[in-house]
């Protein structure tokens, strides 16, 4: 569950793209150590673009983004060194297809030196074991399921030992079938005290797992609550409208 200290704040961000659309509008939340955060709401809300501004994968047109007590829309600052506090994963897996499972886990760990090769194929093989793939370590993408690359794409991330997993919408890409394995992954993250900020349309698992969850509509943040709360006794017009439609 969550504790007090704070790891990542938001401070009134926007942004805008090319052309005047605006994508987020005046946001602002703080995420703590060990909390899992749900972001929910209708496609186009802005939830993808707020997770994408976490790391500054998306520059934020206005406000700041503070990770660990450090303004890393800061030009000054080495954000490549920030970013290796988060990993993220995406609704499609970007494995390297022409590398082995436990190549593509070991590849940043070692290209950027933070192990040797051999400390790099230790901790995969202990990844693969906690997620049940230990027979693919040097099976190639193409041999794999969905749900099997989504959780190799997961254990790449976590093999960089991130304080902080991304997810935007993980399950999205999946056939119906191998959503739940997926899940089970990610649940198991969460009961081991990650910090996980996860954009989703899989409201049982927000419900379920979450400590907060934050609802979105045309970039802005209308409700943050508990789950519970969130789900059973929405305070927002729009939020009830929302959950009405896809509970």
């Amino acid at each position: 569950m969550a504790t007090s200290s704070e790891i990542i704040r938001v401070e009134h961000v926007g942004k805008v793209f090319d052309g005047g659309i605006t994508a987020l509008d005046d946001c602002s939340l703080s995420i703590s150590r060990g909390e899992v955060v749900a972001i929910i709401g209708p496609s186009g809300s802005g939830k993808s673009t707020m997770l994408r501004c976490l790391n500054l994968l998306e520059q934020p047109t206005s406000g700041k983004v503070i990770v660990d007590g450090v303004d890393i829309t800061d030009a000054k600052i080495n954000l490549d060194l920030h970013r290796r506090k988060m990993g993220m994963v995406f609704q499609h897996f970007n494995l390297f297809p022409n590398m082995t499972v436990k190549k593509n886990i070991t590849l940043a760990p070692v290209h950027l030196r933070l192990k040797s090769q051999k400390e790099a194929d230790a901790a995969a093989t202990k990844l693969l074991e906690r997620i049940g793939l230990a027979d693919k370590a040097n099976a190639y993408p193409a041999m794999l399921s969905g749900g099997q690359k989504q959780r190799i794409a997961i254990v790449r991330a976590l093999a960089m030992e991130p304080e902080v997993m991304l997810f935007d919408e993980p399950t999205s890409a999946l056939d119906p079938e191998m959503v739940g394995e997926v899940l089970d992954v990610m649940k198991e993250l969460a009961r081991s005290g990650m910090t996980m900020v996860v954009v989703t349309h899989e409201m049982g698992f927000a419900r379920e797992v979450a400590d907060r969850v934050i609802f979105m509509d045309s970039g802005k943040i209308l409700e943050v609550n508990t789950p519970d709360e969130l789900f059973d006794r929405p305070q927002n017009p729009r939020t009830k409208l929302f959950l009405s439609k896809v509970l």
